[in-house]
């Protein structure tokens, strides 16, 4: 078994700004611990730190039972690299180190075949053995045929940016959970899973004997896996952990009760404060007439300036506060009419009518046609299709794209976006950044944000827009808890129609009718979430 141990780390960004203040915690031998916070917070530079890609300003991190890393960008893998060098690059650092010697005698042989690189061909291939390199491949085997239905022979030189997200996903998840570390990070796990095969993380997560420190803003997976939340919380002087010691069932009320007794000790301090300085000014003047009273000021000036040096007891964190303000409005009764509608390629015909206020997630596997669908009524002209459909009178669509594309803002600040887009200047413009927490990057270019910084602005350009209908394609799938559920009660209040695509099990609980694109093309109603397509 393995543990992680990380003590007093401080870290400060290129700016000056303090990212993390002497944040400290231990995940012990077997626990599932959860890494949460707002986006932003520190919580990938932590993991790169637990890594060694990064070094704290101060502080220490041990690790016992070798470590196993899951990186952010796995599932958007889109270069010339190969299953066998994405397996490689999960491995054991023996393996990598033989596996790199191994590649540079095969391409020395290849290029001069001589006695001298057959020798070292063979010395690389006994290296290989020697690091457990055949043992891998072993291994590598049963991963390829769990994840991708095929042998590791058969696919080990297949691109793979041939792969989609969630098959990259659950390649290296079945490396990892196979292989020999007993410590695992996995930073966002569950990203371009479908909810299957969210339910087989969920069980293969909670069967395994690791230890486990994983990222994740998915509420269903956090509830059934983790054991321990470590939260890193906005201070001050900069972002600190807390730990709390149970599930994400009682994470909430634990927060807002140790919050409330943060702001209650606060109070009581400054109450105390106030009165010693009050009784120092009494004591004072009651000193200038009376000499007796000298001593007494004094000794009362002693106690203000020792209660003064404890200091004040830590402050409440500073709580995300992000305002969603989409309004909407009055449209036709028939919002969305679809007449024998076939999205070319992707589905058979199908009819639907969706009315007024009504709140529809539209459920299916990936590659089913669903974000197909959005983009049609979005005004895509470029999904092809046959059959009719149309839009009632005065709905006016608003689409929130699920890989943020916009190709026409990444070379633009948010307030030229603003500035273009919606003609505000830079005070309102401020404004509305600052409800959705984004002030501080104003002046940055839209491509540098975080995904879940890029999903607010996007909703933030929605509410501008004044949409009387909301296409969401997986609008949580990168925002962190409190933007999701700020998200959520938003969409409770808003005058207008909604269509989200979506494989959040927990953000479907708003919605009252359920669009299924199945895996045999066919398009159908459910009275209920369907998950096995």
């Amino acid at each position: 078994m393995g543990h992680i141990d990380v003590s007093g780390i401080q870290f400060t960004l290129s700016d000056g700004r303090v990212l993390l203040d002497d944040v400290s915690f231990r995940v012990g031998d077997g626990a599932k611990a959860a890494l949460i916070g707002p986006n932003g917070a520190g919580k990938t530079t932590l993991i790169r730190m637990i890594c060694g890609d990064v070094e704290p300003d101060s502080g220490a991190i041990a690790i016992s039972g070798g470590l196993g890393v899951m990186r952010q960008f796995i599932g958007q893998v889109r270069d010339s690299s190969t299953v066998r060098d994405l397996l490689i690059s999960v491995s054991p650092e023996k393996v990598r180190i033989a596996a790199a010697r191994l590649k540079e005698a095969e391409s020395a042989m290849s290029n001069n075949d001589s006695q001298e690189t057959q020798m070292a061909y063979a010395s690389a291939l006994s290296d290989w053995g020697d690091a457990g390199g055949y043992d891998a491949e072993v291994v590598w085997d049963i991963c390829c045929t769990q994840a991708l239905g095929k042998s590791f022979d058969e696919v080990s030189a297949r691109e793979v940016n041939t792969l989609s997200g969630g098959e990259q996903k659950k390649l290296v998840l079945q490396a990892l959970l196979r292989g020999p570390e007993e410590v695992l990070i996995l930073d966002e796990p569950d990203n371009y899973l479908d909810v299957p095969s969210k339910r087989w993380l969920e069980e293969q997560l909670k069967e395994s004997h690791k230890t486990i420190l994983f990222i994740s803003h998915d509420r269903e997976l956090l509830s059934e896996v983790a054991n321990r939340i470590i939260t890193l919380e906005q201070g001050v002087s900069g972002n600190t952990a807390w730990i709390h010691g149970g599930g994400f069932a009682t994470w909430h009320e634990a927060r807002k009760a140790r919050n409330a007794r943060f702001a209650e000790l606060l109070l009581r301090w400054e109450q105390e404060h106030e009165r010693l300085k009050e009784l120092v000014l009494t004591l004072r003047n009651q000193a200038k007439s009376s000499p007796d009273m000298a001593s007494k000021y004094r000794a009362m000036q002693t106690r203000l300036r020792k209660f003064e040096e404890i200091g004040p007891p830590p402050s409440p964190p500073i709580e995300q506060d992000v305002k969603v303000g989409l309004s909407g409005g009055r449209t036709g009764e028939r919002v969305i009419t679809c007449e024998n509608l076939v999205l070319e390629g992707l589905t058979e015909e199908f009819s639907i009518e969706i009315f007024y206020g009504d709140r529809v997630a539209v459920l299916g596997k990936n590659g089913t046609g669903k974000s197909h669908f959005l983009r049609m009524l979005g005004g895509d002209l470029k999904v092809k299709h046959s059959g009719n459909w149309k839009l009632g009178a005065r709905v006016t669509p608003g689409h929130f794209a699920q890989t943020h594309a916009h190709p026409e803002f990444m070379s633009k600040t948010l307030l030229e976006i603003l500035w273009n887009e919606h003609s505000l200047q830079l005070g309102p413009a401020k404004s509305v950044l600052g409800r959705y927490e984004l002030q501080n990057q104003a002046e940055q270019k839209f491509s540098t944000l975080s995904g879940g910084q890029q999903a607010r602005f996007q909703v933030l350009l929605l509410e501008l827009e004044g949409s009387t209908l909301l296409l969401l394609d997986e609008p949580t799938d990168n925002l962190d808890l409190a933007s999701a559920e700020a998200l959520e009660k938003a969409l409770t209040f808003y005058q207008g129609t909604v269509l989200a695509v979506t494989h959040d099990r927990w953000f479907t609980k708003g919605f009252s009718r359920y669009l299924v694109f199945g895996a045999d093309r066919k398009v159908f109603e459910s009275p209920k979430p369907v998950w096995e397509y």
